[in-house]
């Protein structure tokens, strides 16, 4: 075989896998939406309207610390390809192993701090909660960052999937996690708890427990040449993930802010009754960013194997196919939108006799700034294959930045939801923008400086 027809059956090869784990991740996906969209009622019946908020909102401040890897996650991913591209097993057990012991040594110290800080912080005036209607709050923050910390160090299994190019495993851990907290919640919600703490228990330990039992399959099984060892665990290489990673922390943390605090800032400065049916709302519109992501995200490693081997090519195919996709998720959110009062109605009301009024506007609104991100992340995926995070990473500290206090003038003038909504929308646009025009450069190979970095 010549080298032409070497790289042409690698090319296919790479497509061929990407079609598996979109058609595999779709069915993978399609449980786990339904699965998230039956917790919603099942929760909101659990713990009524106001608890259910103070949930969502622990719950989004959470995330925040198992997003707090400094990017070795993510730079794991992008180097565990590359080195996998070159056939060097030896550097790639490096990185597994240097990746899972620095995650322990990050995690231990910051948990502690969080424990302390929360047990002198008057939590209840932070999160604007009633102390009379929740009386255990400290304990419920306190066990649940427990159990995500724990999580933390684990879910770095689903990185090392997703750097053989194997998303779809990742998307199954998730799942499972996703499946067994709804079983649990099914169990609570008939036994008639309304407990907070049993909710936090559930959602947090779920996932833990199938990390646990997925790292000896992997690791003692499946990739054992890849297992993480501590003989293996080498500074320098940390700090080649390091430089890699922190772009993809401080672009991580960025988007926390900009993703998450939303229901922060509801609770905060309106009610936490209303981060209900603004989250009702964005769950909605999950099923669109949930399929644009079953579909984009095989591409990342892809796109790292492609461009390591320099076939631009495979890369302008990839671009072609997701742009049609685009087009068809868009008309989706539209037909959504039209039928979302039927749907609110059937999934809310008629299920759990709960009733929650959502407005249209706001609906619209949401649906807008799930358009933004899905265009956005077209592109920003194959930046992130590419390892150009630099000017991602200041559009999106920029954006966060500028988020907040955006979102409290705005909400200090108008006094309603639509202002945080509005502000996600706009702060979002300049991202988007630049990640378009950036990928068009690298692709014709007329980046320079900031803009190939």
């Amino acid at each position: 075989m010549n080298e032409k027809e070497k790289d042409t059956s690698i090319s296919s090869k790479r497509t061929s896998l990407i079609r598996k784990n979109i058609i595999l991740s779709f069915l993978v996906k399609g449980w786990s939406g339904l699965v998230e969209f039956l917790l919603v009622p099942i929760t909101l019946n659990c713990l009524g309207d106001y608890k259910n908020g103070v949930w969502l909102t622990i719950s989004s401040i959470l995330v925040w610390i198992n997003q707090f890897d400094i990017g070795l996650g993510n730079g794991l991913r992008n180097k565990l390809a590359t080195y996998l591209a070159h056939d060097d097993k030896e550097k790639a057990r490096e990185m597994v192993s240097s990746t899972f012991f620095m995650l322990i040594f990050i995690i231990i110290p910051v948990t502690l701090l969080l424990v302390f800080l929360i047990k002198i912080c008057n939590v209840y005036s932070i999160l604007n909660v009633d102390n009379s209607i929740i009386t255990d709050l400290d304990n419920v923050i306190i066990v649940a960052l427990l159990f995500i910390s724990s999580t933390f160090i684990f879910k770095f299994i689903g990185n090392f999937y997703m750097g053989l190019q194997l998303p779809v495993v990742n998307n199954l851990l998730v799942t499972c996690g996703q499946t067994l907290a709804l079983l649990l919640t099914y169990w609570v919600y008939r036994s008639g708890s309304h407990s907070l703490m049993h909710i936090a228990i559930i959602y947090t330990m779920s996932p833990l427990v199938v990390y646990l039992l997925a790292y000896p399959y992997t690791f003692f099984y499946k990739y054992r040449e890849l297992a993480p060892s501590y003989k293996a665990f080498n500074i320098e290489t940390i700090k080649e993930v390091f430089n890699l990673g922190v772009k993809f922390f401080l672009l991580q943390i960025a988007s926390v802010l900009l993703f998450w605090t939303s229901n922060l800032l509801i609770s905060k400065l309106l009610t936490p009754a209303l981060v209900t049916p603004y989250q009702i709302v964005y769950r909605y519109f999950t099923i669109v960013l949930l399929a644009f992501s079953i579909i984009c995200t095989p591409y990342w490693s892809a796109t790292t194997d492609a461009f390591e081997r320099n076939d631009y090519d495979w890369i302008r195919r990839s671009k072609h196919r997701l742009n049609i996709m685009m087009v068809l998720l868009t008309a989706l959110t539209i037909i959504m939108t039209i039928a979302s009062g039927f749907v609110y109605h059937l999934w809310i009301e008629v299920s759990v006799g709960n009733k929650v009024e959502i407005p249209l506007l706001l609906t619209v609104m949401v649906a807008v700034y799930v358009n933004v991100l899905i265009y956005s992340m077209s592109y920003s995926n194959f930046l992130n294959g590419f390892g150009a995070l630099r000017l991602q990473m200041i559009m999106t500290v920029a954006a966060a930045v500028l988020f907040i206090p955006l979102a409290i003038v705005s909400t200090s003038i108008y006094k309603s939801i639509y202002s945080i909504v509005a502000v996600m929308i706009l702060v979002n646009i300049p991202g988007l923008i630049v990640n378009k025009i950036q990928f068009s450069k690298i692709m014709n190979k007329t980046a320079r400086g900031i803009w190939k970095e």
